[in-house]
């Protein structure tokens, strides 16, 4: 059994994937935050003292959390290129050493010692990247491969000083979309590039957060403490420099706030109440490649080191989900939304509407009744649908279903089950359709599709 050691500290993140600010913010006494009083009411997650910075996510919560990694997995794979990995959660120190993690971040590694005499001390892995890096020196590579893109969505721990954590936001233990790009320095510019058109599609097509500004970027510079020297450090700023310049976007100097090992490009959104918070990132690496000794073979026959881009789009998946619900309070999207239908049978009482409720039910699950041994297709759809069947009455149940935020109620009663065709509303609006099994569920189909 492996016991983490545990180490307070109050000095701020100042390297790796930092999605907090160095400045930690409490709220004001007997209040929440907009993601915990959503939590409330619809039962996402919660936190105890027994693990202190790690969230329990409950079935409602896991549900979003879930579909928000299913989504990020698509686009990395099938459009822009990254190839998944799942890597160890400890290492030896030497590991981190070699990575320079140990000699700048230690006090913020959770470190781990266990029972059978081990000669050398573990860390919890804080980020990625060093595991990556191991990935990539494993077999000899080519200029042909590149560039080479890594996904990795484990959990992480950081030491976050306790009485700088809240909610969702500041934690310990926590996910990332996190990535990291392999590339010829003729390549970095495309792939910065790429990058940040993901950020573009997620942050105002498929999560726009605010009308006016929306996102913001920010380019973070040179920290006082670093490593590598001067002459890659002012090169590597310069590159970021340019691709902002020419990205078509506003963005701001943020002096001194880099990672150890390179400057990085912040990508920030607003809350409520005007408060800014880092979600995702795209940090230029010049020095995790000479400390690792990686290389590729280039047309010449020689060998050459690549450049490694660090990239998250949501950044900490918990934290990107306090945003959210900072913005939507707690209103869903259809595809997103944990409670998409509620069944409501009229009466209860008869038999057949109830067996009607019952079937629509596996059909928006996209269960098989015939045969319990054949599992659900991979590539099929199914839906968070329920069905209330108490013995309450009809305009009782409907209300609650309101309350609960379920994005569509589909009413049976005597008329539609003999006619086949349900009473579909939604959560905004009092107007009926009347639809068939199947074109319900094909108009879920096309509101998934659409991520609408």
């Amino acid at each position: 059994m492996l016991h983490p050691r545990t180490l307070f500290s109050l000095r701020p993140i100042e390297c790796g994937f930092h999605w907090y600010s160095t400045k930690s913010t409490k709220l004001a006494a007997g209040t929440i935050s907009v993601s915990q009083e959503v939590s409330n009411k619809q039962r996402l997650f919660f936190t105890d003292p027994i693990s202190p910075g790690s969230i329990f996510f409950l079935p409602n919560g896991a549900k979003i959390f879930n579909r928000l990694i299913q989504f990020m997995k698509l686009q990395q794979q099938f459009k822009y290129g990254f190839q998944e990995v799942v890597t160890p959660l400890i290492y030896r120190k030497s590991l981190w050493e070699q990575s320079g993690h140990w000699q700048n971040y230690k006090e913020d590694m959770f470190r781990v010692e266990g029972h059978d005499n081990m000669k050398e001390e573990y860390g919890l892995k804080p980020m990625n990247c060093p595991g990556h890096c191991l990935i990539y020196k494993k077999f000899d590579r080519s200029y042909s491969e590149l560039p080479l893109r890594f996904a990795d969505f484990s959990p992480l721990h950081r030491n976050e000083a306790s009485g700088a954590l809240s909610g969702l936001t500041r934690v310990r233990k926590f996910h990332q979309d996190d990535g990291h790009i392999f590339c010829t320095p003729e390549q970095v510019e495309n792939e910065i590039n790429s990058c940040l058109k993901l950020v573009e599609m997620c942050y105002t097509k498929i999560f726009p957060f605010s009308e006016d500004e929306g996102y913001f970027l920010e380019l973070s510079t040179r920290p006082d403490s670093y490593i590598g020297n001067l002459e890659i450090w002012n090169h590597a700023e310069d590159v970021l420099t340019g691709i902002l310049k020419k990205c078509g976007r506003s963005w701001r100097l943020n002096e001194g706030d880099g990672a150890f090992y390179g400057p990085k490009i912040d990508i920030k959104v607003r809350d409520h109440s005007g408060k800014s918070h880092q979600v995702a990132t795209i940090q230029l690496d010049f020095q995790l490649p000479e400390r690792f000794d990686l290389r590729y073979k280039d047309r010449d026959n020689t060998y050459k080191k690549p450049i490694v881009i660090h990239r998250a789009v949501f950044g900490s998946v918990e934290r990107f989900m306090a945003m959210l619900m900072d913005s939507n309070r707690g209103r869903w999207p259809f595809w997103l939304n944990p409670r998409q239908a509620m069944i409501i049978p009229v009466n209860t009482k008869t038999t057949e509407q109830v067996k009607k409720s019952h079937a629509l039910l596996l059909k928006l699950r996209g269960m098989n009744t015939n045969d319990d041994l054949t599992p659900i297709a991979l590539n099929s759809f199914h839906f968070n649908a329920e069905v209330d069947d108490r013995a309450e009455p009809v305009g009782y149940r409907i209300k609650d279903a309101l309350m609960k935020n379920y994005s569509y109620l589909i009413i049976i009663g005597d008329k539609e089950v003999e006619t086949g065709r349900y009473a579909v509303r939604t959560k905004e609006s009092r107007e009926l359709e009347h639809l068939s099994t199947d074109e319900i569920f094909s108009k879920f189909c096309e509101l998934e599709k659409n991520y609408a």
